[in-house]
């Protein structure tokens, strides 16, 4: 098959203001909505409404956060952030998570990173590679820390997470 992918898009700027809010965990998981618009792009359905309860879900609830992956294989998975300019925390934080609403086989955490502030726009991207299946969704956490590790609620203003499946993994004979 090759390489199936997922490419989410969410900009305050066409969608309006994502309220954040942290989870038990210290992390806010990053929404996106689930009509195409702009670089959008999931021909698999990997972020279809339908996935993970009873009922659709409905953007901006969590499950709206959620890629889950069309098939097994070895996952890029890739992010970018754009944080308001006006508040200034101490550090930033980011972390892909493999079932963050414990739907299905419960939190794990990966590949957590954090930066200082620069003197400039706050402007992240992030990459990491593992392996996914279809059970299994995968989620962009973020927070904001003043020091002392307070969390405060800064403005994202633009985000975007993809998820990019090789399916053609191989396998030891």
């Amino acid at each position: 098959m090759g390489v199936v992918v997922c490419s989410l898009l969410w900009d305050a700027a066409r969608i309006g203001p994502q309220r954040i809010t942290y989870d038990s965990d210290g992390y806010h998981l990053v929404r996106f909505p689930y009509e195409e618009c702009a670089e959008s792009y999931d021909p698999w359905r990997m972020h279809d409404p339908a996935h993970g309860g009873d009922t659709p879900s409905a953007y901006p609830d969590p499950r709206s956060g959620l890629i889950w992956p069309s098939h097994h294989g070895w996952g890029v998975l890739s992010a970018m952030v754009f944080w308001s300019p006006d508040a200034r925390p101490h550090e930033y934080r980011w972390r892909f998570v493999r079932d963050p609403l414990s739907l299905c086989t419960g939190y794990d955490s990966t590949a957590t990173t954090d930066s200082t502030a620069t003197g400039g726009g706050q402007y992240r991207t992030y990459v990491w590679q593992i392996f996914v299946k279809p059970q299994t969704p995968l989620g962009l956490k973020i927070s904001a820390r003043g020091r002392g590790d307070t969390k405060i609620a800064v403005p994202l203003t633009h985000a975007q997470f993809k998820l990019a499946i090789h399916t053609d993994v191989l396998t030891p004979e």
